[in-house]
C-alpha cells in the first residue's frame, strides 16, 4: 500500500479528524487509494453491482456511462440481484470505552469502522441500517439506502456512549427475533463475556440465513500486553482491581487471548460466520478488505 494511503488509515490520524463523516470518507477513500483506485471510481463494477456483457445479453442492459469511463462492457444487474442489506450491530458495553495507551478507544475504533462501511454501502446504493445493544438493544434504525441515511446513521453513532453491563448473547437473540430478512451483520465487540452462549447467539443468526462478519475489537494493550513490573488491572465494567506481576503473567495471558481468539475462530470457520481480531493499533485496511472480501464472494 503506497504510503500517501497509508497516513489515512492509522487510528492517530483518524483521531484528529473530530467530525465522524469526514472521518468515515477518510478512511474509505484512504482505502481505496491505496488499492491504486481514485475513490467509487470503477469500484462498484469490481465488486458487487455489474458483470461483464456476454454474447447474448441484451444490448439495453449495457451500462454505457461505465463503458465511457472504462473502455469495457458491463451489464448493471437488477437491484433484486445486487442490494445486500447490511445491519452495522455495535456494542455499548462499558469495556469498549477502554484504551491504555491508543488514540481510539475500542468503541471510537468501532464505530469509525462502521460509519467507513456504511459510507461504503449507501454510496454502493446498499441500504443499511444500525443497531446498538448494552444488556439489551438500546438504539435501532431501520436500513434504507438514500443517501440521507448516511446523515441519520452518522448522527446516531455520533450520539452513542459506551456504559455499563452487556449481554451480548441476549441482545444478539434479541436482534434475530428483530430482522426478518436475511441481510449482512457487521458485529463491533469486544466479545467480554461467556464464549458458548454469545457463539450460539451467532450460530442462530447464521442458521436464519444471514450472513455475518464478526469484527472482534480488543485494544492493543490487551491484545499485546506490553506491560512492565508490577501494574494494576481493572475489570471496565465492575471496576474490580488486580495487582499482577507483568513479567510473570504475560506468557500465560497471552495464551489466554490467543485461546480466546482461537475458539472465536474455530467456531466462526464451523458456521460461515466470517471473523476478523482487531486490536485499536492496527490500521483499517485489514477490516476493510474483510468486508469487500466477503461482499465479493456474495456478488
Amino acid at each position: 500500500m503506497a504510503a500517501s494511503a497509508e497516513q489515512y488509515l492509522k487510528p492517530e490520524v483518524i483521531r484528529q479528524v473530530a467530525r465522524l463523516d469526514l472521518r468515515a470518507k477518510f478512511i474509505v477513500e484512504g482505502f481505496i487509494a491505496g488499492m491504486h483506485m481514485s475513490p467509487f471510481h470503477g469500484f462498484s463494477v469490481e465488486f458487487s453491482e455489474h458483470r461483464k456483457y456476454s454474447p447474448g445479453d441484451n444490448i439495453a442492459d449495457i451500462d454505457w456511462n461505465v463503458y465511457a469511463k472504462t473502455d469495457r462492457y458491463y451489464i448493471k444487474k437488477f437491484q433484486a440481484e445486487t442490494n445486500l442489506t447490511g445491519y452495522l450491530v455495535m456494542d455499548l458495553s462499558a469495556s469498549m470505552g477502554y484504551t491504555y495507551r491508543q488514540e481510539l478507544t475500542k468503541f471510537e475504533y468501532g464505530i469509525s469502522l462502521a460509519a467507513a462501511l456504511g459510507y461504503l454501502m449507501i454510496h454502493q446504493q446498499d441500504p443499511v441500517g444500525l443497531i446498538a445493544f448494552d444488556h439489551r438493544v438500546s438504539h435501532s434504525l431501520p436500513p434504507r439506502s438514500k443517501r440521507s441515511q448516511i446523515g441519520n446513521m452518522l448522527s446516531l453513532l455520533a450520539r452513542l456512549k459506551p456504559a455499563g453491563n452487556t449481554e451480548i448473547a441476549k441482545s444478539l437473540h434479541q436482534i434475530a427475533g428483530m430482522i426478518r430478512h436475511r441481510g449482512l451483520i457487521m458485529l463491533f465487540s469486544d466479545l467480554l463475556g461467556d464464549p458458548e452462549p454469545i457463539q450460539k447467539a451467532l450460530h442462530r443468526l447464521r442458521h436464519a440465513g444471514h450472513d455475518i462478519i464478526l469484527f472482534h475489537i480488543l485494544d492493543e494493550a490487551e491484545a499485546l500486553f506490553p506491560f512492565d513490573g508490577l501494574v494494576e488491572l481493572m475489570d471496565n465494567e465492575t471496576d474490580e482491581t488486580l495487582l499482577v506481576d507483568a513479567d510473570g503473567v504475560r506468557a500465560d495471558y497471552l495464551d489466554e487471548v490467543a485461546a480466546f481468539q482461537g475458539g472465536y475462530r474455530k467456531e466462526c470457520a464451523r458456521a460461515r460466520i466470517d471473523y476478523v481480531p482487531l486490536h485499536t493499533g492496527m490500521a483499517f485496511d485489514k477490516a476493510l478488505t474483510s468486508y469487500l472480501a466477503s461482499r465479493r464472494a456474495r456478488a
